[in-house]
Parts: C-alpha cells; sequence; structure tokens
C-alpha cells in the first residue's frame, strides 16, 4: 500500500486531469446534443411556417379560382339571358316577316284582282302601277 501513497503525487493529477477530460467530453457532448436539437427544432419551424405559407397560398389561389369561377357563371347567366332575349326578339321579327309577307301576297293577288276587274269592266288597261310596287306587281302577272 505504500507503493500506491507513493503513486499519489502522480495518480492525483492524473485523476484530476481524467475528471477534467471527462467533465469537457460531457458538456461537450450535453452541448452537442442540445445544437442537435435545437437545429431539428428550427428545422421543424421552418418546415412548419413552409406548409402554413405553401396552405395559404394555396387557400389564397383557390379563393381566387372561386371568384373567377363565380363571376364566370354570373357572365355565363347573364349571356344566357341575353340570349334568350334576343331569341325572343328574332322570333317576333320572323313572326312579323312572316305576317308582312302573308299581307304583300295578299295584297298583290287583290290588286291583280282589280287590275282584272277594271280590265273587265271597263273594257280597257288598267293604269300602270307606282313605281315602288311595280316589280312586285310586274312578278305577280307573270306567275
Amino acid at each position: 500500500m505504500e507503493w500506491l501513497t507513493s503513486l499519489a503525487p502522480v495518480l492525483s493529477p492524473l485523476f484530476g486531469m481524467t475528471g477534467v477530460l471527462g467533465g469537457g467530453w460531457l458538456v461537450y457532448r450535453q452541448n452537442t446534443k442540445k445544437n442537435k436539437a435545437d437545429a431539428e427544432i428550427a428545422e421543424g419551424q421552418t418546415f412548419v411556417s413552409s406548409m402554413k405559407t405553401v396552405t395559404e397560398g394555396f387557400t389564397s389561389l383557390l379563393e381566387q379560382q372561386r371568384s373567377v369561377n363565380e363571376s364566370t357563371m354570373a357572365r355565363v347567366t347573364t349571356l344566357e339571358e341575353r340570349q334568350v332575349d334576343l331569341e325572343r326578339k328574332v322570333e317576333r321579327l320572323e313572326e312579323e316577316q312572316r305576317q308582312w309577307r302573308r299581307w304583300k301576297a295578299a295584297a298583290l293577288e287583290y290588286i291583280r284582282d282589280l287590275r282584272d276587274l277594271v280590265a273587265k269592266t271597263l273594257g280597257r288597261a288598267a293604269p300602270a302601277p307606282p313605281e315602288e310596287i311595280e316589280a312586285d306587281v310586274d312578278a305577280q302577272d307573270r306567275d
């Protein structure tokens, strides 16, 4: 045991240095773990914030698309209403056109009958029609 006591001046600083090195290693290890954990937390927060940004961007795009869709649907509805109105007007104009054609045909028939009546009763040719309807009356006479 004396030999152990005689080694005390050498062993004491050696064990002290081992303790200091062990403590330094433990502090280094603790700091490394803490830094790694902090980095993971920061990375997680960055990921969360980027996901929030992406989600907000998609939400914004979706809202824009919905508003564009709604305005497009409103325009389509307006155009369909206008088309229905125009179709009604076209139908009304076509009916008026058919009515005018029937009246014109009836008027030309009436004029032809009157000209025939004048020619038969008076024994002379009927007067020439006015320039505005002359082509129509002549076409009716040819038929």
